[in-house]
This record gives C-alpha cells, structure tokens and sequence, in this order.
C-alpha cells in the first residue's frame, strides 16, 4: 500500500482509538463526558502524532508512548479527570488494544495461512487493523447502551475480556501454521498478565474509594447521633415526668371541670397532649441507624414545610449493616428533601418514605415532588450544583452500598413526581 493511504488509516484508527479511550475514562472515572470541542482537538493531535511518526521513521512503541500522553491529557483538561487515574487507564487501555490488534492479525493469519497480515503497512495487515477496531466500536457501543452497568459488572466483564486475551495469547504459542517469534509471544503473555492484574488494581482501587466515601458517612452520622443524643434524653425525660404525674394531672383537669371551666380545661389537656403526640410521631424499626435517620429527616421535613409521609415495615435482625442503611437511605432522602424544598407551592412540597420487606428482599422508595427536572447524562443523573465538590456522591455511594447486597438503586421520573427505588437482599442472623 502507498505511505499516502497508509498514514490515513493511521490516522482514521488513531482517532478512533483516542476517542474511545476519551468514553472510557468518562465512565471509569466519573468524569465529564467529552464533548465536540475536545473530540475534534483530540483527533487532530492524533493526526499530528501520525504525521511525526511517519516522517520520523519511529516504531508503534513511541506512538503508544504519545497516545497515552495526549489522551491522559486531553482526559484532564476537557473531563477535568484525575490525571494520575487517566494516566493509569491509558496506559492499560493502549496495552489492551495493542494486544487485541496483534490477536486480530493473528488469529487472520492462522485461519487463512498468511502471514502478511501481521505487516501492518501490507493491505492484509491493514484488513486486520480495520476489523479489530470496528470490532472496538462495537464494544463501545455496547458499553454506552448500558449507562446503568454497575461497578461490578463492568469488573466481570473486563475480566473475561483480558482472560479470554490471554488464553488467546496461549493458544496461539501453541499453533505451527504461522510462525511468529518466541520473543514476541513472550512478550504478549506477560503484557496479558499485566492486564489482568491491571483490571485487579483498578476493582481494588475503586472498593477503597467508596468505602472511604461510607467511612466519611459513618463519621457523619456518629457526630449527629452524638450531637442529638441529649435532645433525645430530654425528651424521654419529659414524658417521664409527665406519665409520673398522671393522677395529679387527672386532679388538676376534674378540679377545673367541676367549676365548668371548659376552656382552661382545653387548653391543659392541648399542653399535656404535645410531649404525647411527639412520641407517637416517632418512627420505630428497632434499627437505632434507621430511626434515626427517618426521624431525624422528618424534623428536617416540617422546619422546611415538606409533607413527610413514613410507612416502614422493617425486617430486624439482619446482615444488613448500619453503615450501608446510612448511605442508602440517608442519601435518598436527603436528594428528596433538597428537591421537594426547591417547589414554589409550599402545599405541593412532599417527601413520601416507604419500606417493605418482600421475602428475602428489602424494598426501600422515595418519592418527592420536585420543581426542575434532574439532569441526566446518558441515562445517569448528575448534580445541578454550581460546585460540584462532594456533590454528586449521593446516589453513587446509595448504588455501591446496594452492590453489597446484590441490589440496585433505580430512579424514574413521571406526572412531577420523583422515584427512587432501591433493593437490598438480606438474610435473617
């Protein structure tokens, strides 16, 4: 093939490869997604690259060398992306992608018994090229109908991919229709093993980062639970106080009916009757995490003239941890609360809780009126938040502690009423 059409395939997949590298750090990362701007620029440093590398003579080694900087850094100025985590997902991605193009081309030339398809700068070489990378945009396409694909999820899916590589890897040293190198396969098995651990490093990072996030929700909710410990004590102390003087109180109330003040009489019970109805306000599961938190929102609910509706059926003793109820339930009702009390209408202000248990199974919805849609990023929701810093990990850290259970968070909005379901599968202890 002529250099002309040869440094246009290049730059064509190069292309294609950054840009899909771009998608990748946007959903591994939690990054912005990339957009026209940084997709064309990316693209046209990937041109920039081709041309440098063809006229220099320099091997793909440099050329992999540069993608992963021009990628990690694009990743980092238009996704405002970790550059030490694009760096590292870069790095792997270009690894993985060299890999299954040299598998493209081999497994071509096992199958029909050329080896020409290995000469990438031959039309054999360049068929392998192309049908790896069509191959590429398939699966990009696959993983961006899944918005929704969880941590786990993606992990297995990682994992079989680098397996199947690296199976691939082995088989082929075993075959003796295409001679390839010693060294090169060599080579190739060690880079499949550095994937597969890579794929490791990178689940184990992501468990650490959200249990740091529920260590810092457990911290949280320590410091409120401390902080109301004594308004509770003072309550319960009241309502002491008041059952101990019942009959002096049943005296007082028979004492001002004799004499027909019925008025004085009303107001007395009204001011016996308020410590009576907070108590029996009061949510109890026998989950101390959780009626806190139910309890707690409720207060939060009537300050800010939100309708708050709890009907909770709660399974007790369960594997279900504390922790866990926290981020999931906390952080829904918190995103329901914030929203209901962004509504005009204080009479259209509402927070509806309910929980069930259906068999093995805990069902926890929330629902809130709202007065601006949430925004949604290719079927995920985002904060609204001007400053994102710690925003944003509401329904992340929800979705993680659901994980853990072999459950989800799921949230759908229809007629101005928001919903978020969550299911945790649990087991009696």
């Amino acid at each position: 093939m002529t250099d002309g059409l040869i440094l246009f395939s290049n730059i064509a997949v190069g292309s294609v490869r950054t840009i899909i590298g771009l998608l990748l750090i946007y959903r591994l990362l939690a990054a912005k997604k990339p957009g026209r701007s940084s997709v064309i620029l990316a693209a046209a440093g990937i041109a920039a690259i081709s041309v440098i590398l063809s006229v220099t003579g320099l091997s793909d080694f440099y050329r992999m060398v540069l993608e992963i900087i021009w990628v990690a850094g694009c990743a980092g100025h238009f996704q405002n992306a970790d550059i030490r985590m694009s760096l590292f997902v870069s790095v792997f991605y270009e690894i993985a992608v060299s890999l299954g193009q040299f598998l493209a081309a081999a497994c071509l030339g096992v199958v029909f018994h050329l080896p020409i398809f290995l000469d990438d700068s031959s039309a054999g070489g360049q068929i392998a090229v192309w049908l790896f990378h069509m191959l590429l945009i398939a699966g990009a396409l696959y993983i961006g109908k899944k918005p929704n694909m969880t941590g786990k999820e993606g992990f297995r899916l990682a994992s079989f991919i680098v397996i199947a590589a690296f199976i691939a890897v082995i088989t082929l040293s075993q075959q003796t229709i295409l001679p390839i190198a010693d060294d090169t396969l060599d080579m190739w098995t060690i880079l499949a093993v550095v994937l597969m651990m890579s794929v490791l490093m990178f689940n184990m990072n992501r468990q650490y980062e959200v249990e740091k996030e529920l260590a810092r929700l457990k911290t949280e909710q320590a410091e409120l639970l401390e902080r109301d410990y004594t308004t509770l004590n003072n309550a319960y102390a009241i309502n002491a106080k008041l059952f101990h003087d019942f009959h002096n109180h049943i005296g007082i109330l028979r004492q001002l009916l004799s004499h027909t003040k019925l008025e004085e009489a009303i107001q007395y019970l009204d001011g016996l009757q308020t410590p009576v109805q907070e108590i029996a306000e009061i949510v109890w599961t026998g989950d101390e995490t959780v009626d806190y938190i139910i309890n707690s929102k409720a207060v939060t609910a009537k300050e800010s003239g939100v309708q708050y509706q709890a009907q909770v059926e709660f399974p007790r003793h369960t594997n279900l941890r504390s922790v866990d109820l926290c981020a999931v339930l906390g952080n829904l009702l918190d995103n329901a609360l914030e929203a209901a009390q962004q509504v005009p209408e204080k009479e259209e202000r509402f927070v509806r809780l309910t929980i069930r248990r259906i068999n093995q199974m805990l069902i926890i919805k929330v629902e809130n009126s709202f007065d601006n849609p949430p925004v949604s990023r290719d079927g995920v929701l985002t904060t609204t938040k001007a400053k994102n810093g710690l925003h944003g990990w509401g329904l992340k850290s929800a979705q993680t502690a659901a994980e853990k259970y072999d459950g989800t968070v799921q949230t759908s909005c229809t007629d101005r009423i928001f919903r978020a379901v969550a299911t945790l599968s649990y087991q009696c202890v």
